[in-house]
């Protein structure tokens, strides 16, 4: 790992054979995932069926080659191409509600959705 430092920003870069890896910072589902080409990211679910190619537009950054770029607060024309592996229900949780001398108890249970991808290309 190596560290540039750009004007007041300290960031941290990847270089694997000494050639800097390019990776996005994205948004969706309302939280931010760092991804490279070839990433397998497991994201909140999305509208897509599977085998099907989705592009996420909200990128908030972008680093490559030459430097790292910053959206205020997305990056126009930038967008990453994904491929929709499968759709699936993470581990259960269990929600369990009690009172005291009351004889309340209740037990929930929840699987969040997901939609796992393949990070394809970033482009920006």
């Amino acid at each position: 790992m190596r560290v540039l430092k750009h004007s007041h920003l300290a960031l941290v870069r990847l270089v694997r054979g000494g050639v800097a890896i390019m990776y996005a910072v994205i948004e969706t589902g309302g939280k931010q995932y760092r991804v490279q080409e070839g990433d397998i990211v497991r994201v909140e679910k999305l509208d897509v069926e599977e085998g099907e190619k989705v592009g996420l537009s909200k990128v908030l950054l972008i680093s490559k080659e030459d430097g790292v770029v910053i959206g205020k607060p997305y990056i126009e024309g930038a967008r990453v191409e994904a491929t929709v592996l499968e759709h699936g229900k993470g581990k259960k949780i269990v929600i369990f509600k009690y009172k005291p001398k009351k004889n309340y108890r209740k037990k929930q249970g929840h699987r969040q959705p997901y939609t796992k991808i393949k990070i394809e290309k970033i482009v920006g």
